[in-house]
């Protein structure tokens, strides 16, 4: 697991991808609580964004080198093999 002493750009990013879920879940709820109801297709969009985060998050909480290039790869956002939901 990367750290912020031996990987600061990376976890930064990591924080990042964290944060950012973090606000759309909330953003999700206010909107789902003033409204009352959310549209399938638009709860379908916003939960994929979240997982996006997630999964970047855990597929590159390893990653050590410090170029992000990498970070955005559509392999980053897939749901991780490596972890079982509980």
């Amino acid at each position: 697991m990367i750290n912020a002493t031996d990987n600061p750009v990376n976890w930064a990013l990591l924080l990042y991808e964290l944060d950012d879920a973090k606000e759309h879940i909330e953003s999700l709820m206010s909107q789902m609580g003033e409204q009352g109801q959310i549209d399938d297709i638009d709860f379908k969009i916003e939960i994929a964004h979240v997982y996006a985060h997630l999964n970047r998050s855990w597929n590159t909480r390893n990653l050590a080198d410090d170029t992000d290039e990498e970070r955005f790869e559509e392999r980053f956002s897939e749901f991780p093999n490596d972890l079982e939901p509980i």
